[in-house]
């Protein structure tokens, strides 16, 4: 007995979805598919390629934001989820070519080799200085522990972390 299959029919792809970003203080209309995460928004649909992909699972960092002040790893959220957010990523920190003190520090601390992770690193390390929560060396390797880094620059992050909280704390005194 032949059996005769039916052809195929072409499944429409799903209507992509209008979200607004504020993204480094700029306003963003983006359509995107509903499975797209934050970090490939921010990348291919706006070529802010600073936010690295790393291991796309939450596990590394090195896609830490800052979405409405608070860090994310943005490969584990999905763009459509943070419609009207306001996003900064590291291309959004330094004001008007001035790098923040936290940025100056990881200069002058070498805190970073082959750079990967050092977006995320700097992005999260914003963030944990805005939480205001970390008070000792101790407390900033915790804090910052969901960041790795695989060259193993840890020890001069945390004191490029330090100086910066210092220098905060001073200018907070003032």
């Amino acid at each position: 007995m032949i059996t005769t299959f039916e052809s195929k029919t072409a499944t429409a792809a799903p209507p992509k979805i209008s979200i607004a970003l504020k993204v480094n203080g700029a306003r963003k209309q983006l359509e995107v598919a509903p499975w797209t995460t934050l970090l490939d928004a921010l990348r291919e649909h706006l070529d802010l390629t600073g936010t690295k992909k790393g291991c796309d699972h939450g596990q590394c960092g090195a896609c830490t934001v800052l979405v409405d002040g608070k860090r994310i790893n943005s490969c584990l959220t999905l763009a459509v989820m943070r419609d009207g957010a306001e996003i900064m990523t590291i291309e959004g920190l330094a004001k008007a070519g001035a790098l923040l003190p936290l940025q100056q520090a990881f200069i002058e601390h070498d805190a970073f080799q082959c750079g990967y992770c050092t977006s995320g690193q700097i992005c999260s390390a914003v963030g944990l200085l805005n939480e205001g929560k970390a008070k000792t060396a101790d407390d900033i390797r915790e804090l910052m522990s969901g960041n790795l880094c695989r060259c193993g620059a840890y020890v001069n992050i945390v004191a490029a972390i330090e100086q910066a909280m210092q220098a905060k704390e001073r200018s907070v005194g003032r």
